[in-house]
């Protein structure tokens, strides 16, 4: 058996030159991995010759140190009992969250998503918060995605039988209770220890559909094997720059049962996220040379979770790649992030098996149209070329979906199903995998109210004609203002003299 490594022993070694760090009980060697790392060298030598796994978990999967560097670098397990681990005061920030937490409403009292929203805003950590609302430059794709839906009416049918009402589904062959899946995000441990797994548990015990982010922050097998036997699972990719890493972890989505593949192709870079940026992450500053990787970039490393997360994305990606996706998997491939009936066309004709009408939640490129409204266009444009009905073909929405009506208006135009990111990314900050069950219950109890006031018993039964849409393309059709989105929503804000009394 393996002698254990002494605290003293890694606090020697506590240098740029000469660098290990602790996590989870391991100790490794990391000095040549420094100028490597997406998120910069400053925040591994913050923990330089100490245990960063505190550091470590909120934004890394349990096995990104072990894939990325060399077995020889990967030291062995440390005797615990020798480090010498100083107490923690709780910062005025902890213990105020700690007081947040301990007032919490009853979960009955959530009537909304917006409800859990505006929990989670007061309960995160600002860097977090900033990280989860922020969007691309002035935010206006971000409200546009949510205020389409407000120029959408409906036109309700009276006189039909609708004492029992069936909101079941199917989403690329898989059954689900309803037409929702749940949308792929990163980095979930910021929000709440269990991060992804609140979904995961949470979908399994309700019949919905999860997508897996290629950012989560547990592993995918962690997730996939936290899921209920038989549960339907998504995988939604960034592809590697590296592509041999980019097949295997497609393979071993497909060897686990994943059941589809979206692929994102609206990041060729991910966009800038000012609120997110102004926060920075505390692993950069500006005398941080940053990571080789993005050498020859003009970014400031001082960019947030956002520019840490994403240096690995191709820009490269184009079209040949999807073709090359056809020969290494028999998984449905769905193209997330389509903006363009032009697009769309190219992407039918491609052989894929759908595609998600997306401005990436408003996050990419600012002024970007809405799905909802993308999706109008595409299916006037696939019908009159014979491209639609396809049956072999799946027209998904997301972005700015916070209600159940928001769902049927989507449906009703056309959409084969529709993704919720944010509001249940929202109830578990503040109440774990209970908060998204209450946010399905919520969902369910709209979906069934929605339906049957509109006159439809079914799914099958909405129709184009039971909504008006003639206002959406209309950017500048007043709407009634949306009360609950406007007080939700945190207005972006200028730079700041460092002296902040003057």
């Amino acid at each position: 058996m393996a002698s254990l490594i002494s605290g003293p022993t890694v606090a020697q070694h506590a240098s740029r030159e000469d660098c290990w760090i602790i996590v989870h009980g391991k100790a490794y060697d990391v000095t040549e991995f420094l100028d490597e790392h997406p998120g910069g060298a400053k925040i591994i030598l913050k923990y330089a010759g100490k245990d960063a796994t505190k550091g470590y978990d909120p934004i890394h999967a349990s096995d990104v140190i072990t894939s990325h560097l060399p077995i020889e670098k990967q030291l062995g397990a440390v005797d615990l009992a020798t480090l010498v681990n100083g107490v923690e005061e709780l910062t005025p920030e902890e213990v105020e969250r700690a007081a947040l937490f301990a007032a919490l409403p009853p979960i009955s009292d959530i009537m909304n998503l917006y409800d859990f929203e505006v929990l989670s805003r007061r309960l995160l950590p600002p860097k977090t918060w900033a990280y989860y609302s922020s969007a691309a430059d002035d935010e206006i794709a971000i409200r546009e995605n949510h205020n389409a839906f407000q120029r959408v009416w409906f036109r309700p049918r009276i006189l039909r039988d609708v004492s029992k009402v069936d909101f079941s589904h199917t989403i690329l062959g898989c059954k689900s209770s309803m037409p929702i899946y749940i949308s792929a995000m990163a980095l979930g441990k910021l929000g709440h220890a269990d991060g992804e797994l609140n979904l995961t548990r949470a979908a399994g015990k309700n019949g919905i559909i999860q997508m897996i982010s290629t950012f989560a922050s547990f592993t995918f097998d962690e997730i996939v094997d936290a899921a209920a036997p038989g549960q339907v699972l998504f995988s939604q990719l960034y592809v590697n720059q590296d592509r041999e890493l980019t097949r295997k972890y497609v393979q071993n989505a497909e060897k686990r049962g994943v059941k589809g593949l979206f692929i994102t192709v609206d990041a060729p870079q991910l966009g800038r996220r000012e609120k997110d940026m102004r926060m920075k992450n505390a692993a950069d500053s500006s005398n941080d040379a940053g990571a080789k990787v993005q050498a020859g970039q003009k970014v400031n490393k001082g960019e947030g979770h956002t520019r840490a997360i994403s240096a690995f994305i191709d820009p490269a990606l184009n079209w040949d790649d999807i073709r090359w996706f056809k020969t290494i998997t028999n998984m449905p491939i769905i193209l997330k992030g389509v903006q363009t009936w032009e697009d769309a066309v190219l992407a039918i004709e491609m052989g894929v098996q759908g595609v998600v009408l997306s401005n990436h939640g408003g996050r990419q490129m600012d002024m970007a149209r809405s799905g909802l409204e993308i999706l109008v266009e595409v299916i006037d444009e696939l019908t009159k070329r014979g491209l639609w009905p396809n049956p072999n073909f799946q027209l998904f929405v997301d972005g700015g979906v916070r209600r159940a009506s928001d769902v049927i208006k989507a449906l009703a135009l056309g959409a084969s199903a529709v993704g919720i990111g944010k509001g249940f990314l929202y109830s578990y900050c503040a109440y774990g995998q209970e908060g998204v069950e209450h946010a399905l219950k919520i969902l369910r109890d709209e979906m069934e109210m929605n339906m049957r006031m509109l006159g439809v018993a079914r799914l099958d039964e909405l129709r184009p004609e039971m909504v008006d849409a003639r206002g959406l393309a209309v950017h500048t059709v007043p709407s009634p203002e949306h009360v609950l989105s406007n007080n939700t929503y945190e207005k972006l804000q200028l730079v700041q003299f460092k002296d902040s009394r003057l």
